[in-house]
């Protein structure tokens, strides 16, 4: 493309000047072509070959409350006060107090005081703080202060650079904002910004001031030469980089911004102010890396937006530094046709602030790390049983084999048509809802007349019809369980049954779901033809709420139709293999009545994701009290019910015919116990 100015030269032919620009008078030596200068310290010692040991979050906060030192967990920093600071300086000019100014990285371990500009080392500060070695003594730690050198070329340069609206010729300031992209950028923005053009380098000059605007501590020089139809741009730090670090625009940030936006380059956040007027900063090195040096200076804002340019590169870069930053207030500007850099899009005449509001979460709430689960997990160690969940109270053998009633989790029931399956449900909730558990009873088979019934029957282990006198007493106990119905019966939509448990956990913060059953939502669902894969969908719903609202649900499922002589497996679950695998336990209610008689009923647990002990455990169903496991405590319970009205429990007979022995099998990883008896083997 070629650019025509009022001279009459194209753009194309001014470009390849760039290298006779860097000879002329008055250019600094170092920046002159040729090989770069090497410098040496005098005096210097040799690094000692000491490994640094890492030092991690936790151990940063055991120490400073083993010391008593007060401190604020940041985004990626741990502030706490400054020992480099004096009493008489712990408020600045504004009045505000500065006392938590010094951070501390919690990945390195390194510390910033913001006000004094002391940096170092954690040992560094362990040292200052116990008052031992050098580090106690003030001004040792100070930040190293660029060489003099250094410092009195950056003043020279500074002092003969000028800004662009002073040059005495209007086409050489014109030739430069058409070089660097600038005919859109405002005096009043490079005045804000304190721009200056360096004529001799025909070079625009960005200052690096301290943190409090007060000293100018380096420069960053970008030149530019054509390369063919594109502009090639090259930069040059004084101090050198690597050796100091700053942000351009960090003397125009106040303590009240809560957002910033992150460039890449100078001229970016120059469009990005003029256009949005958000505080902006430019990163020292682009995107070839953020500085762990620079975090405590962004430990402020809420909310940090990264466009760091057009390309991939810039894309993998925002990403990474997202990481650094704490990704939960970063978003990120994906690169694009309608989303280049900052200063193509103003020149573009693009929005850039609808661009921002485009910009993507860099953390997502199904996505986190270790980090975040660092403290939950030393929590379910040092607290295996509460880990484990609830306990039963009428079921011990389920609790050798589950460990618990644990949230989040999916339970697929099943069992064959008319074995009881919603008998012993009602009693598996029945039980946890009486230790506190909140429950929701989703019926769609039977009444809740009935299911109440049900339930306040096993609740006083007796059928109430024969002591209608203790109803009242029964039916106040059981009102103030933690149980709640919902006012479905028959068929559903999976929708409306999912929004009235999200509305169930947010109001009275249900922990548990029965659904009873799933075959009852089956024909509402429009999804598909295929019963089979509207089952999918619905299963795969019930997971997703369970995991996203931290609520157990309980599916029953109906069994496909097997020959009376066969147990039920896994694999008889009606539908595709999807129950079972979304499921974290599968229980099923083996009914052998009818070949071997009456008695022989049995819960096996087929699948536990937890530790994945699996078993079966014999059942014994007691028609008076409509349960299938019943406690000492409630036996006492209702064999005192049963003297007050005359009636004596008749005691079972150790030889009754059809007696089932209460053994229990478990299939684990752990070795047989050679001291206990194998009981599954007969005696002889």
């Amino acid at each position: 493309m070629w650019v025509l100015l009022r001279s009459g030269y194209p753009l194309r032919i001014l470009l390849p000047l760039r290298g006779l620009w860097m000879g002329w008078r008055g250019l600094p030596r170092s920046l002159a072509v040729g090989p770069p200068r090497r410098r040496y310290r005098k005096e210097a010692l040799a690094a000692l070959e000491v490994p640094v040991l890492p030092v991690t979050a936790t151990e940063i906060r055991q120490y400073l409350r083993a010391h008593g030192i007060p401190f604020q967990d940041g985004h990626s920093c741990v502030r706490a006060p400054s020992p480099f600071v004096g009493a008489s300086k712990l408020k600045d000019e504004t009045g505000a107090a500065t006392s938590f100014s010094l951070f501390i990285d919690k990945t390195t371990g390194r510390f910033l005081c913001m006000t004094s500009l002391a940096e170092g080392s954690w040992e560094d500060f362990q040292a200052s703080v116990e008052g031992r070695g050098d580090g106690a003594r003030e001004g040792v730690l100070l930040s190293e202060a660029p060489e003099a050198e250094d410092s009195e070329e950056v003043q020279r340069i500074w002092d003969r650079a000028v800004p662009l609206w002073e040059l005495p010729e209007p086409k050489e300031a014109q030739l430069a904002r058409v070089m660097f992209g600038l005919t859109k950028v405002t005096d009043d923005t490079l005045k804000r910004f304190s721009v200056r053009y360096l004529r001799p380098a025909h070079s625009l000059v960005f200052p690096w001031f301290s943190p409090g605007g007060l000293g100018l501590r380096g420069l960053k020089l970008l030149g530019a030469e054509g390369q063919g139809d594109r502009v090639h741009y090259m930069e040059t730090t004084i101090p050198q980089a690597g050796a100091f670090h700053n942000l351009f625009g960090l003397p125009l940030i106040s303590r009240r911004d809560v957002e910033v936006v992150l460039t890449s380059r100078e001229l970016d956040s120059l469009a990005l102010s003029q256009s949005t007027g958000l505080p902006t900063l430019a990163l020292p090195r682009g995107t070839a890396c953020l500085p762990p040096v620079l975090l405590p200076y962004l430990e402020q804002f809420r909310r940090i937006v990264l466009w760091l340019g057009d390309d991939l590169r810039s894309w993998e870069a925002a990403k990474l530094f997202a990481r650094k930053l704490n990704p939960k207030r970063c978003s990120l500007v994906r690169p694009g046709d309608q989303q280049p850099s900052p200063l193509e899009a103003l020149n573009q005449g693009l929005n850039l602030s609808r661009i921002l509001r485009t910009a993507l979460p860099a953390w997502h709430k199904s996505i986190v790390s270790f980090r975040q689960l660092r403290e939950e997990v030393l929590g379910e160690l040092s607290n295996v049983e509460q880990a484990a969940g609830v306990r039963w109270s009428r079921f011990p053998d389920l609790n050798r084999l589950l460990k618990g009633h644990r949230k989040g989790e999916l339970t697929v029931f099943t069992g064959p048509t008319g074995s009881g399956k919603t008998t012993f449900i009602s009693e598996y909730a029945l039980d946890l809802c009486t230790q506190g558990v909140n429950t929701l009873w989703g019926s769609f088979e039977i009444s809740n007349v009935r299911l109440a019934r049900v339930m306040l029957t096993q609740f006083a282990v007796g059928r109430l019809e024969e002591q209608l006198d203790k109803y009242d007493e029964w039916a106040d106990r059981f009102e103030d369980l933690p149980l709640y119905f919902m006012t479905f019966h028959g068929q559903q939509s999976i929708r409306t049954v999912i929004d009235t448990m999200q509305h169930a956990v947010y109001v009275y913060d249900i922990c548990h779901v029965v659904i009873d059953n799933l075959q009852f939502m089956m024909g509402h669902e429009q999804l598909s033809t295929d019963r089979i894969a509207a089952q999918d969908y619905i299963i795969g719903a019930f997971r997703k709420f369970a995991t996203d609202s931290s609520c157990h649900v309980t599916l029953v499922i109906h069994p496909r139709k097997e020959d009376d002589d066969k147990e039920l497996q896994t694999a008889s679950i009606f539908g595709s293999a999807k129950a079972s695998q979304e499921a974290d336990n599968v229980l099923i209610l083996q009914d052998r009545r009818l070949v071997t008689g009456p008695g022989k009923r049995y819960l096996q647990v087929s699948k536990n994701r937890f530790d994945g002990d699996v078993g079966v455990f014999p059942l014994e169903f007691n028609k008076s009290s409509l349960t299938f496991s019943i406690p000492p405590k409630s036996k006492a319970r209702l064999k005192k019910i049963k003297d007050d009205n005359g009636l004596v429990a008749k005691k079972p007979s150790s030889g009754k015919k059809g007696a089932v022995p209460q053994i229990s099998e478990t299939h684990s990883d752990q070795a047989p116990n050679p001291n206990k008896p194998d009981l599954s083997k007969p005696s002889r």
